[in-house]
């Protein structure tokens, strides 16, 4: 692992910093340990994670069982569709005409885009929208994965939808309208996809986490197959059942209402997936900052850095010095906006670069308008992120 980081910073001295760069023979392995660990289904992709419209068709060109995406915005999908890509899900609801009706031009030429659904009033604003453009909207059903305990909401605040009678009350209005029919349903186990369970120096809290996700696998694996089996008894001709993410392939594999799962953070693998205990994926992402002074003996200042992760805020939601080897952030300063201080007993000196690794997978390219790839020993190729598309959506 340092003889790579040594490498990758030596290729980074001749290029204009902040940078990022991926690894693409560590992407790519990522990808083949997703596939592997998907067992038998396929895979949709999560472009939240990847915001790079050439790394996206890699994927999905690299084997057949990659199969769609799950976008995080209908904008996003419809500029997508219009490049040529196809099948896209849009996990996040939305009832902007503007947005809906951008969706159903790509409809209209042939291309499938999902929309999601969780409530009444997103059906009724969608049905709306397609009467009047003509066309039938497929939708997609949030299923609310969380576990409700006392005092403690296991999972993350999505669907209202949280049982059958919800589930069907929605199909109903489905049934109703002309606009929209019902095509998939989605149950996303966040507090099994996005919890690592194997945090060094946390036994105590990760044997919590890990008796918490083992009750609630059978939960939501019941509730899930529950309301599936209602909507397809009550006429709903579903084309996926979608679960999962990359910390909870090896559950929703095995549940069987699911046809398909979603993944994406493992393709670069960053900081927060770092500890979990059923797997580990390489780290395929870093960025470069430059050393511009140092202010004390033990202190070394880089220009810029201050890409801090959305989350509860923590720690754990900062990015991390990785090379030159034994560096730390400076509590009191932590990632700034136009510095971030390093200690160390060996520092870099002034126009050397430090490598960081950022606590998650996509929300660096929002940073960033292009990814310098590597391969076999050298950069190959520049590529425009989302950013440097001029795509910009949340």
């Amino acid at each position: 692992m340092s003889h790579s980081y040594a490498v990758y910073a030596e290729a980074l001295r001749r290029q204009t910093l902040p940078a990022v760069l991926v690894d693409m023979r560590r992407f790519d392995d990522n990808l083949a340990a997703l596939l592997r660990r998907a067992g038998h289904l396929p895979l949709r992709v999560a472009s939240k994670s990847v915001r790079c419209v050439s790394l996206l068709r890699h994927v999905l060109d690299f084997d057949a069982r990659c199969q769609g995406l799950m976008c995080f915005h209908a904008g996003e999908a419809s500029r997508l569709a219009a490049l040529g890509f196809d099948d896209l899900l849009v996990a996040y609801p939305t009832v902007q005409p503007v947005l809906i009706r951008d969706v159903c031009e790509q409809l209209r030429a042939g291309r499938r885009i999902t929309l999601m659904v969780d409530s009444p009033v997103q059906i009724e604003r969608i049905d709306e929208v397609a009467r009047r453009e003509g066309v039938c909207v497929p939708l997609c059903l949030d299923v609310d994965m969380s576990w409700h305990l006392p005092g403690l909401n296991f999972g993350v605040y999505r669907s209202p939808v949280r049982g059958v009678d919800a589930a069907l009350a929605c199909h109903a209005l489905i049934r109703r309208s002309e606009g929209v029919r019902l095509e998939g349903v989605m149950g996303y186990e966040a507090q099994i996809a996005g919890l690592g369970d194997a945090q060094p120096a946390q036994g105590l809290r990760n044997a919590v986490v890990r008796r918490l996700k083992a009750g609630a696998i059978p939960r939501l694996q019941r509730l899930r197959g529950e309301v599936v089996r209602a909507l397809r008894e009550d006429g709903a001709e579903l084309r996926f059942v979608n679960g999962g993410g990359t910390g909870s392939l090896e559950s929703t594999r095995d549940d069987p209402s699911v046809t398909e799962v979603t993944a994406g953070s493992g393709l670069y693998a960053p900081l927060l997936f770092d500890h979990y205990q059923q797997f580990r994926h390489a780290p395929a992402m870093l960025f470069a900052l430059e050393v511009v002074r140092h202010p004390q003996s033990a202190i070394a200042t880089c220009l810029g850095g201050g890409y801090v992760a959305s989350g509860a805020p923590g720690p754990d939601r900062l990015p991390q010095p990785v090379w030159p080897p034994g560096l730390s952030l400076i509590a009191n300063e932590g990632a700034g906006e136009v510095q971030t201080p390093v200690t160390g007993d060996v520092l870099p000196a002034v126009g050397e670069p430090v490598l960081f690794r950022h606590a998650k997978a996509g929300e660096l390219c929002e940073r960033f308008n292009e990814l310098l790839l590597w391969r076999d020993g050298a950069i190959v190729d520049r590529v425009p992120t989302y950013r440097g598309e001029g795509w910009q959506y949340v």
